[in-house]
């Protein structure tokens, strides 16, 4: 056990204080950026994680942050550190199908999958400009993206302790000054799970809840003892929902002829043609209270997702907090390992809803340190602003034809 471990046991118990590390104004900037999968806007309050909460005090929160849609884990992690909404990344769900290259994608293909993203994340935009990176998780973090990986990165493995990844972190801010990383991802996946399990209103998401608390209090304590300008940004990619039953439309159609992906809530669906997709359009259209149909150029320009032929030719949405599904609940396809999670029941929680119809999908946003302003309270605002946030505070040049801009979080910036 390294001696930075031991230190860090006694950190897990002590309340988070209000101080910022004090380095040269000289030194360049690092950031952390922390996500916490599944944790929704009002959780910190609602279940009293005093040190999150304690690091809004001492830097900037907001009152939420909107995930994209869908929202949904890869697609929502990949457009927080692309600054791009997943119908221009390309990470158009946590399964999909792309008919380009007739090839489907999977949450457990994605360290052999970077082929299929469209936009260049953060560390391969700051490995690019010379600043090194690492990723303890970040989904696609595994993945080589455009022939650029981190200078650090770890193969996701979720039964890596928490703790580990803590110090890892905290180990590498020790390198000397040549070697260390100024970007550096950590993801932490327990309270999404005990979403899933049991839902959002659950003793077992209390208690993730307080886990990972303690978890960043001892990550921000050892970061005030290092000599050095680290800024800390925890967020999370969505929030949870509490669902109803599964509703089955396979007997209201004939889906014989195309192929459907099924991320719980949200079916996509692919045509061997135009005629096919019609068809079904037609077939559906107006044959239940519990969907929604959309042909992809007509779904609501909010969502930001009818380009990309990913997406399907036809988007059939839930309406009401229920999960979908094109064949019963234990019947292959859409269920489980399908690219959502569980649509056969047993999910007492979801998420994957519109948040303009869903504020439950809301997400966190809670960061601190030199180059972020004390006290600071934002707006509800879209994960996409976060990207030319990180840039602006590492010096980097911004890539084209981003969907986030600065100016959303220009306010909490301090020089």
């Amino acid at each position: 056990m390294t001696r930075r471990r031991l230190l860090l046991f006694p950190l897990l118990f002590l309340p988070l204080g209000p101080l910022v590390a004090q380095s040269p104004a000289s030194q360049k900037p690092y950031v952390v950026l922390v996500s916490l999968d599944g944790f929704r806007y009002d959780y910190a309050e609602r279940y009293h994680a005093t040190n999150i909460l304690a690091l809004g005090k001492a830097g900037a929160t907001a009152k939420a942050m909107v995930p994209s849609f869908p929202s949904v884990t890869f697609p929502n992690h990949i457009s927080i550190v692309t600054g791009m909404y997943p119908g221009h990344h390309g990470i158009v769900g946590n399964s999909f199908f792309d008919p380009e290259r007739k090839a489907r994608y999977g949450m457990k293909d994605a360290p052999t999958e970077g082929a299929f993203m469209r936009a260049k994340p953060l560390w391969v935009v700051a490995e690019e400009q010379h600043v090194k990176s690492a990723c303890m998780f970040w989904p696609m973090s595994d993945s080589e993206i455009m022939g650029v990986r981190p200078s650090y990165w770890k193969q996701y493995d979720g039964s890596v302790p928490n703790l580990r990844r803590v110090t890892q972190v905290l180990d590498w801010l020790t390198l000397p000054e040549s070697e260390r990383p100024h970007f550096i991802t950590l993801y932490f996946s327990d309270v999404d799970s005990a979403g899933h399990s049991h839902g959002p209103d659950s003793a077992e998401v209390e208690q993730a809840v307080q886990r990972l608390d303690k978890l960043i209090g001892a990550l921000w304590a050892g970061i005030q003892t290092l000599p050095l300008p680290v800024n800390l940004i925890v967020v999370s990619d969505h929030g949870m929902q509490t669902v109803g039953q599964t509703f089955s439309i396979g007997d209201l159609a004939d889906f014989s002829k195309v192929q459907v992906v099924n991320n719980e809530m949200l079916l996509s669906v692919y045509a061997p043609d135009a005629a096919a997709a019609e068809s079904l359009y037609q077939s559906l259209k107006g044959k239940s209270d519990k969907f929604e149909i959309y042909r992809r150029k007509e779904t609501p320009a909010r969502w930001h997702y009818s380009e990309d032929p990913r997406i399907g030719d036809l988007v059939i949405m839930a309406k009401g907090p229920n999960l979908l599904n094109v064949r019963p609940p234990n019947g292959g396809n859409g269920g489980r390992g399908n690219g959502g999670r569980g649509g056969g029941g047993g999910a007492r929680g979801a998420h994957g809803f519109d948040p303009a119809e869903f504020p439950t999908m809301n997400a966190i946003f809670y960061a601190a340190g030199p180059n972020i302003k004390p006290g600071e309270v934002l707006e509800p605002f879209e994960n996409v602003n976060v990207f030319p946030f990180v840039t602006k505070v590492l010096g980097l040049t911004n890539p084209p034809n981003l969907d986030g801009s600065e100016s959303a979080l220009a306010g909490i910036y301090r020089q």
